[in-house]
């Protein structure tokens, strides 16, 4: 192969610097989506629990 061929296979093989991503922001959305799990379950918790005992018991006969 020629030289330009293997440049232009290494370039796609590597990501570009700016594709990294930007980790600060998905560690606050992961964060973020922690305290909403977390929130939901203390507020509607039982009421999520009566409704899956209920479907489960209607699937087992």
């Amino acid at each position: 192969m020629k030289r330009s061929t293997w440049r232009a296979l290494g370039s796609l093989t590597r990501p570009a610097r700016d594709e990294r991503g930007d980790v600060p922001g998905w560690v606050m959305i992961t964060v973020m989506s922690a305290g909403l799990v977390a929130a939901i379950t203390a507020v509607a918790g039982p009421q999520l629990q009566d409704m899956l005992s209920n479907a489960l018991a209607a699937v087992g006969g």
